[in-house]
């Protein structure tokens, strides 16, 4: 179940509300753990055991924190947390990556002529896994840390890790951000409500009105065919893609912290209008916030961050952006974006950060120039395509290409798409955002995101296209 969808707007979420508000305080949490198994038994119905696997964590995991924390010395801690984090990310290593490796070993054995073929794994990636495993290795982490204590109520851990606001795209919340709320009387008030449902409509607009319309674009450049499109098609098609991706993922991340003000929870911000950077290095304080956190706090900084010098700082950031490939997906290119920003950031940390800082103009150009490129990667898995793509954008030759004139397909693409284009780039500004924090309480307001709900509604009703590009991390 996704929350642009008919039977999460329509039937879930009247349902869990009315309840959620009826109930006395005390029970709160465990209707709210309820509602959110529910709705995860929803979204993986084809595949029950799934269900079982995420009360699994649950459980496996309660009690290790709680190991974690009756252990004395720190090295019977440490055992105890190894134990948990083997525990947690074997399940994320056999569903997501176990394929992948056995699929690259079969074809190094290829090539080394050696005769042995080991059996493909198609296994269907849990919804949410690689957010509620990072989540609860977290978790793991900082009582491990004894920065915050372990939980004692197994209802109120898994509110935690189910909640169903954030359990399948993130925002990734550190147990010291909710545990109050969970343990406390949540204030819900009529001002919270109010802005948290501004909030999720606004994000359901994003998707459904830009997200879901632009997607178009990339599909029809990419069913025109790499070899034949020309370069500034191309562009159009990356930029539409860059576009798609944001307003889906920020649309949902904007959903996500709405319906936990409603509950009387804060989300971190996990978008900060990132395709304004004037740098890689600002983008990715910009973008996914919550995850570059996690790799920075659980990653990047055991590791010895940038304290070790300056060779064991770019092996570290080595690391991190393999992992954050990883993350992203079982596949080379993923593999390959992780290594493109990688350099980048590297090159900018070691000398190009100030002289980009300095010129504001040149800084945005470098930026239009590498958000597409990047989005590009990120999207094409077949690496022949992606290798051809990339030729095109730079007005490169590609071999066995298509010696037609595409330029009128360009003019055929913008003429069609530069309104929503224009529309995307507005948003992707503080504006919208600044505007409703000021105007959302004026009537004037009220009745335009009532207009944006009801027209996402009736997209959404009308069968129009509705992929939800995160789903598969």
């Amino acid at each position: 179940m996704v929350f642009s969808s008919i039977a999460f707007i329509m039937y879930f979420m009247p349902v869990f509300f009315l309840v959620y508000y009826i109930l006395p305080a005390s029970y709160k949490n465990a209707w709210l753990f309820l509602a959110s198994l529910g709705f995860y038994y929803y979204g993986v119905r084809g595949n029950p055991g799934y269900l079982l696997l995420m009360i699994m964590s649950v459980v496996v995991n309660f009690v290790a924190g709680k190991l974690i924390e009756a252990q004395k010395t720190k090295r019977a801690r440490k055992a105890w947390l190894l134990v948990g984090i083997v525990y947690d990310l074997g399940w994320l290593i056999l569903f997501k990556y176990l394929g992948f490796l056995i699929e690259n070993l079969n074809a190094l054995f290829g090539a080394m002529h050696v005769k042995v073929q080991l059996e493909t794994w198609n296994l269907i990636l849990p919804i949410g896994i690689s957010f509620y495993t990072f989540q609860i290795i977290s978790y793991l982490v900082d009582v491990y840390r004894r920065e915050t204590k372990a939980e004692k109520s197994l209802i109120s851990l898994g509110t935690y890790l189910c909640m169903f606001p954030q359990l399948i795209a993130g925002p990734i919340v550190s147990f010291s951000e909710v545990k109050d709320d969970l343990h406390k009387q949540r204030k819900i008030s009529l001002p919270k409500i109010e802005w948290g449902t501004t909030i999720f409509v606004l994000g359901l607009a994003y998707k459904v009105l830009l997200a879901n319309k632009i997607a178009s674009l990339w599909n029809t450049v990419m069913t025109a065919g790499v070899m034949g499109i020309h370069p500034l098609t191309a562009w159009l098609g990356s930029w539409g893609f860059s576009m798609q991706l944001f307003f889906d993922f920020f649309g949902y991340s904007l959903m996500a912290i709405g319906l936990g003000r409603i509950l009387g929870f804060k989300f971190p911000t996990n978008f900060k209008n990132p395709y304004c950077a004037t740098s890689s290095t600002d983008f990715w304080r910009r973008w996914h916030i919550t995850l570059s956190r996690w790799f920075r706090e659980y990653v990047y900084i055991p590791l010895g961050g940038n304290r070790k010098g300056q060779k064991r700082m770019i092996l570290n950031t080595f690391i991190v952006w393999l992992l954050t490939g990883l993350w992203h997906g079982a596949d080379w290119n993923f593999i390959i974006w992780g290594m493109f920003f990688f350099v980048l950031l590297t090159v900018e940390k070691l000398f190009l950060l100030d002289k980009l800082e300095r010129h504001a103009i040149l800084s945005h150009i470098y930026m239009l120039i590498v958000i597409p490129v990047s989005w590009t990667i990120f999207n094409i898995s077949d690496l022949p395509t992606l290798g051809n793509y990339i030729k095109r954008l730079f007005f490169l030759p590609v071999k066995g290409s298509v010696k037609i004139d595409t330029f009128p397909k360009f003019l055929e693409l913008f003429g069609t798409y530069w309104w929503l284009l224009a529309i995307c780039a507005i948003c992707c500004t503080p504006i919208p955002i600044r505007l409703l924090k000021r105007f959302y309480k004026t009537w004037v307001c009220k009745i335009l995101m009532l207009a944006l709900f009801w027209l996402s509604v009736y997209q959404i009703a009308s069968g129009a296209n509705n992929p939800f590009l995160y789903f598969r991390f």
